[in-house]
């Protein structure tokens, strides 16, 4: 599997979230895909424990985790984390992506 790569600024605000989020204490932040919207799946970031099925990816001092379910959708992808005057998140890039509904928030795989 091609593996998720986080970029520095998306390193940086989970590194926060870590720091400043009590129920992210011993665990690790699962990136995962649920059935939402318009086009099929939302992505969703969590933070959870592990799992015995899921795959583990380390990334500079903390682990991410993906469901099997979902690898084979975010493989490949890189996740970024933006701040502009409209508004702050993270934004995956996903070459796994077919189609994505109107407003931006489902992807169709």
């Amino acid at each position: 599997m091609e593996t998720l790569t986080l970029t520095p600024s998306a390193v940086t605000k989970v590194k926060e979230f870590f720091a400043t989020q009590p129920e992210a204490k011993g665990k690790s932040l699962r990136i995962g895909l649920e059935p939402s919207g318009c086009a099929g799946y939302e992505y969703v970031f969590v933070f959870d424990q592990k799992k015995p099925t899921d795959q583990e990816i380390l990334c500079d001092g903390f682990s991410i985790l993906l469901d099997p379910n979902c690898v084979q959708f975010l493989s490949g992808s890189t996740v970024d984390y933006a701040e502009s005057t409209a508004g702050s998140g993270f934004q995956i890039n996903n070459p796994n992506v077919k189609k994505s509904c109107g407003c931006g928030k489902s992807n169709s795989f």
